[in-house]
């Protein structure tokens, strides 16, 4: 259990660097597809901020999918060492995957886009926009990964379960 809680934590660190590392600092709209229609109709293209800035970006994005690899890894290797059948890597997978999109759901958009100045901050041409009506406007997206998630986690646990078992 410590062990897939500390990999859902290397995750939901991974998946705010990567937004942090995309928004702050390599700010290209090509990575804000899924951002709400109003922000990215009013985000100009930008050019770097300061020199270097997007090799900043870039590093931090590394270390976000670092992050993920590692997550992956720590709780594939730990359920090897512990004998997990993939039943066990099923509700593993699973757990660390939802929560990270509950994380999604309540941190990035209901907090970093409808209530904070996140996104304000590196994009002030923002501020004008109405953000009250922005939570849940994915909400199909966020229902299809639940939903695919259960297949894909099925998958990869009966392969782990049959790798390591």
């Amino acid at each position: 259990m410590i062990i897939t809680i500390v990999s859902t934590l290397m995750i939901m660190l991974g998946y705010f660097l990567m937004l942090y590392g995309a928004v702050g600092f390599i700010q290209d709209k090509r990575l804000f597809s899924s951002a709400p229609k109003e922000n990215l109709a009013v985000i100009p293209d930008k050019k770097e901020r300061f020199k270097g800035a997007h090799i900043v970006g870039w590093v931090i994005v590394a270390i976000a999918v670092l992050l993920f690899i590692g997550a992956f890894a720590l709780g594939i290797w730990d359920g090897a060492r512990n004998g997990f059948g993939p039943l066990k890597y099923f509700a593993r997978i699973l757990t660390m995957l939802y929560v990270m999109e509950i994380y999604d759901i309540l941190f990035f958009d209901w907090y970093l886009l409808c209530r904070s100045n996140f996104f304000i901050h590196f994009y002030p041409e923002l501020k004008d926009v109405d953000r009250s009506n922005f939570f849940g406007y994915n909400k199909k997206s966020h229902i299809m990964h639940f939903i695919t998630y259960i297949p894909v986690c099925a998958g990869m646990a009966l392969g782990l379960g049959t790798i390591f078992s």
